[in-house]
């Protein structure tokens, strides 16, 4: 297998039923638990419902893209062994990776979350990251920081 995703190795997500974003359906597809669809597209639903009304927006879809857009990182580090040391080398993270990233700290920054149905936790998650706050947010920020601290290691990258 080999270790990047090639554009055949890909697959085609369709767009969900309500927005018709592909975003959304991943978003519901990482939230899914056991294959219950119809569960995790309620909870995505209703939460991007609920966070639009407490930001006073009138398109929940608008209040989800600009949270996720807040969320993405634009640098991360991966380890890399030279010479019997291990140094943490920035590199840029790009498209799918970067979707990935962002839907994966957002499901575990709302499953983190305790006292509350997931479609409340799922809410206050988009309006934290649409305000620039929150723990998705904040991981990003910590990426972002560790990519900066280690700027000095970039000229190990190889490509």
């Amino acid at each position: 297998m080999p270790r990047k995703k090639t554009a055949s190795l890909l697959r085609d997500i369709q767009p969900d039923r309500q927005y018709n974003s592909v975003m959304v359906q991943k978003m519901i597809n990482r939230v899914m638990l056991n294959g219950k669809k119809q569960v995790a597209e309620r909870l995505v639903y209703g939460g991007m419902q609920k966070a639009a009304d407490k930001l006073k927006v009138q398109n929940p879809l608008e209040v989800f893209d600009q949270a996720i857009k807040n969320a993405q990182p634009h640098m991360e580090t991966r380890s890399r062994r030279v010479g019997g040391a291990n140094y943490q080398i920035p590199f840029e993270v790009k498209g799918q990776r970067q979707t990935h990233l962002t839907l994966m700290w957002f499901v575990a920054a709302a499953r983190s979350r305790k006292g509350m149905s997931m479609e409340d936790r799922l809410a206050l998650e988009l309006v934290d990251a649409y305000n620039n706050t929150g723990t998705a947010v904040k991981k990003k920020e910590d990426t972002h920081k560790m990519a900066e601290a280690n700027r000095a290691f970039a000229h190990f990258a190889r490509f």
